[in-house]
């Protein structure tokens, strides 16, 4: 049986803690970011942990 590959995609933008846990880093921080306030700012640069629905889809595409 052919060995599972890793998505490559999921690996860039994933990362599990030392717990097992998985953060996610959050989206709108690439542009346009003038007309965002600086609270708004500070706040998508905080990781977020992936939802406990989409924890065992992120752990099967992480799994090399």
């Amino acid at each position: 049986m052919p060995k599972q590959k890793t998505n490559k995609a999921c690996k860039k933008r994933l990362k599990v803690t030392a717990k097992g846990k998985i953060k996610h880093f959050r989206t709108g921080r690439g542009h346009l970011l003038s007309k965002k306030s600086a609270k708004r700012k500070r706040r998508l640069r905080t990781p977020k942990l992936v939802n406990s629905i989409n924890v065992k889809r992120a752990i099967r595409l992480l799994s090399s």
